[in-house]
């Protein structure tokens, strides 16, 4: 029988030359996700006005580079605008960028990935209910390794057990990636370990005045407070993965959050003081998964490299006085490192204890 792991994740929140189009379109089964791929041609408009950046670029240009009618064509400029792209111009005139937009699109972060396994299957949704959800439909109808499901919005973002994620449009990264490791499943903690280090390292190669936390298994923390959040999912046999989904929330360009969770959720914005680039920090931070991943597939030792860095990059990993939740039990102790397999380990009055799975609290 299949089996089914669910690590915990983020109660909530605490994306040149001509392209080769990426055929987005053909994501398996987008309907089960809740939400149609992004038509094509929005992407494709955008990339032609920005490598046409200087000059206004004519209707006529634009409707025979992506293959309809001027018509169609102020159709999907109108339909840009209604999505926030500054577009000016007019059939009669043509039309120009005003400002390059932040949108996660694959004519954009493709160019940009070139070299990873992440920048052939570029899925992107300006709206979805879950990317982990829409992932892990994919990945069990086939989709290949390194597809990249992307969203500006997400109406049903998913945490640990019946948590949501709050996810407003165009202003986080909500990114899942689909990977077939020929590890066993007992590895893929280690992997949401290294998802972990990966985004550390995007968000201080970005703005190194961001100093992050790690938090076991999955939290990223500025100053305490959750900047992001990580879920791994995955299906398989005994002794073998089929596939693992690696699901990223980043709290990027929020100015607030809603009262419930406002007081234990932070963004890099309101982490720096300033606004950040949605489409350079996903392309970092893909690029540092696409590293961390490739070192733990093809490395004996790497393992244990990944086990000692996180160590290492966490306040949470020892010597932390923490309160464990899960299931409606409670168990408190100090926490002494990981184990061979990335478990925490916590001293408790009871003696060393290791915590599989649960909601870790400062106590």
């Amino acid at each position: 029988m299949p089996l089914f792991v669910l690590f915990p994740a983020l109660p909530h929140n605490s994306r040149i030359k001509k392209l080769k189009t990426t055929r987005v379109a053909r994501a398996p089964s987008p309907a089960k996700a809740g939400a149609q791929p992004t038509d094509l041609r929005l992407g494709r408009i955008i990339r032609l006005l920005m490598e046409h950046a200087t000059v206004v670029v004519s209707g006529t240009k634009i409707a025979e580079e992506i293959s309809t009618n001027r018509s169609e064509v102020w159709r999907l400029i109108q339909q840009l605008r209604g999505l926030g792209v500054d577009v000016a111009g007019h059939p009669a005139t043509g039309y120009r960028l005003k400002a390059v937009p932040d949108l996660l699109l694959p004519e954009v972060l493709g160019p940009m990935l070139r070299g990873t396994i992440f920048n052939a299957h570029l899925h992107h949704f300006y709206k979805i209910g879950s990317t982990n959800t829409a992932a892990m439909s994919a990945a069990a109808e086939g989709a290949p390794e390194g597809a990249v499901f992307l969203a500006e919005e997400q109406t049903a973002g998913r945490g640990r057990g019946a948590h949501s994620w709050q996810s407003a449009r165009s202003t986080g990264i909500y990114c899942s990636v689909v990977l077939r490791p020929a590890l066993p499943p007992s590895d893929v903690l280690v992997l949401s370990l290294a998802a972990g280090l990966a985004v550390k390292v995007a968000i201080e190669q970005v703005n190194a005045q961001a100093r992050i936390d790690l938090k076991w298994p999955n939290d990223v923390l500025i100053a305490g407070k959750k900047v992001c959040g990580i879920l791994t999912e995955m299906n398989a046999e005994a002794t073998r993965v089929r596939y693992v989904v690696v699901g990223i929330g980043v709290n990027v360009n929020q100015a607030n959050f809603s009262r419930e969770i406002e007081g234990q959720a932070t963004s890099l914005l309101l982490a720096t003081g300033s606004e950040w680039s949605r489409v350079e920090l996903t392309t970092a931070l893909l690029k540092s998964l696409d590293r961390e991943y490739r070192l733990l597939v093809e490395l004996k030792d790497a393992r244990q490299s990944i086990l000692r860095r996180f160590t290492e990059n966490s306040s949470w990993v020892r010597g932390k006085q923490v309160r464990i939740e899960e299931n409606g039990g409670r168990l408190e102790g100090t926490t002494e490192g990981l184990d061979d397999r990335g478990f925490l380990q916590v001293r408790t009055p009871q003696g060393l204890q290791t915590i599989l799975s649960g909601t870790v609290r400062e106590k």
